[in-house]
């Protein structure tokens, strides 16, 4: 990447200067990490589109000028249900081929679309790179050059990082937080919370822990912001993010740790067998035409009181991502905490599907599962489809909750009115 960062500054430069805003439309490995240096950089004009609540999506629509955004349509696989439901909406909004910029896999059908639309530029990934571990392939440099980011002092720091983490002595940054991260695992300390921060790098390590070490029964629990001294099952884990420039360095470091803690771990780190679940069983669900009504059911006090020492909470809000439901999933994690002396994790869906959500399926049993639903108000279609960002966004609900319930998880439902 970085012999490729001058170019990747000039187009940024002589592409912005057509365009106000930016919006990345992209899910999980594709958003994480640019929503990490948004944040960490105040990058106000880029934005992150990884929801499909109608409102949501209506209010992002309501704060920019159509004809002067640039999309990034962002997938690896080119085929994140998501991700194309976005740009076929915007494109329906625009039609102008210049406006839209892609990030895939080669040979994908985003790629193809792309071509056929006539996108401003089609970026490449290396099909190599996992989508968790892409934070420093073009998944995440285009979208800093995009923000304007200085790339060379930001990759600069990140190959230091790389040949630091080379090092057989115990210097090694990425082998010392493995083997901590790792080590404290096997005795029963697998509850890693990570201090709070700038820029909310924990958002990106969730995916990252969760969907590398959440298999076989087995995971590592990331817990942003929790008390490490809290409970016998928690360790600490420090984001080293003193300038932003070394946030680069921070990536490699947590990727390379997270391999070492997976092998300690004795699971394979760089696959995701549990994350297609979910996405199969939207689809059928979105297929068979019908409209879940996520209808509540039990109520936070009967979940929480099934807490047992070494479980954890999860709070997964299928609601529009706004200020007031920050607010509201505060309260509720602190009442958690209070209830159940467990850590408490939260996410907003569809996000964490692509982040935490093989670690819920696919790691140990011990999470207590509360998803909260809100109305999503008037349908907002979604071109060339037969459902709208409504019915795809209680769809996904709906099918995480029942496999969920399958796999025997302890799940309750309630609506966020209701709280």
């Amino acid at each position: 990447m970085r012999a490729e960062a001058a170019e990747l500054v000039r187009f940024a430069e002589e592409t912005m200067d057509s365009y106000d805003d930016v919006v990345l439309l992209g899910m999980g490995g594709s958003s994480l990490a640019p929503e990490v240096l948004r944040r960490t950089f105040d990058a106000e004009l880029f934005h992150v589109l990884d929801t499909t609540h109608p409102q949501a999506i209506r209010a992002l629509e309501a704060q920019l000028d159509l004809e002067r955004t640039l999309f990034v349509a962002s997938s690896k696989s080119g085929t994140t249900l998501e991700t194309r439901s976005h740009a076929d909406y915007f494109w329906e909004k625009t039609g102008r081929g210049e406006q839209f910029v892609a990030i895939t896999d080669p040979g994908s059908e985003l790629e193809q679309l792309a071509k056929t639309r006539r996108f401003r530029r089609v970026f490449a990934g290396n099909p190599e790179i996992g989508g968790r571990y892409s934070a420093l392939s073009p998944f995440g440099v285009v979208p800093a050059a995009l923000m304007g980011l200085e790339l060379d002092p930001l990759l600069a720091r990140a190959e230091e990082a790389v040949q630091a983490c080379r090092s057989e002595r115990d210097d090694n940054p990425g082998l010392e937080l493995g083997l901590a991260l790792g080590h404290n695992w096997r005795h029963a300390r697998d509850k890693v919370c990570i201090n709070p921060n700038p820029g909310e790098f924990g958002l990106w390590v969730e995916q990252l822990l969760a969907e590398s070490t959440g298999k076989d029964g087995k995971g590592l629990v990331p817990c942003p912001g929790e008390n490490p001294n809290g409970g016998r099952d928690r360790q600490p884990a420090l984001v080293l993010v003193e300038e932003p420039e070394e946030v680069g360095a921070e990536l490699f470091r947590w990727e390379f740790a997270t391999a070492v803690a997976g092998h300690l771990l004795g699971i394979n780190p760089f696959d995701q067998p549990n994350v297609q679940e979910a996405k199969d069983r939207t689809r059928a669900i979105l297929e068979s035409g019908d409209d879940p009504q996520l209808e509540p059911e039990h109520t936070p006090d009967v979940l929480f009181s099934q807490a047992e020492p070494g479980d954890y909470v999860c709070l997964q809000a299928f609601v529009d991502p706004s200020e007031d439901a920050d607010t509201a999933l505060f309260d509720l994690a602190r009442r958690a905490r209070e209830e159940t002396g467990c850590v408490v994790t939260s996410g907003y869906g569809p996000r964490y599907l692509h982040s935490t959500g093989q670690l819920h399926k696919g790691g140990p049993a011990t999470g207590l599962f509360l998803q909260i639903v809100d109305d999503t108000g008037d349908e907002l279609p979604i071109p060339g489809q037969p459902f709208g960002f409504g019915r795809l966004i209680r769809a996904q609900a709906a099918g995480d909750y029942a496999s969920l319930k399958e796999r025997g998880r302890r799940v309750a439902r309630v609506r966020l009115e209701d709280l």
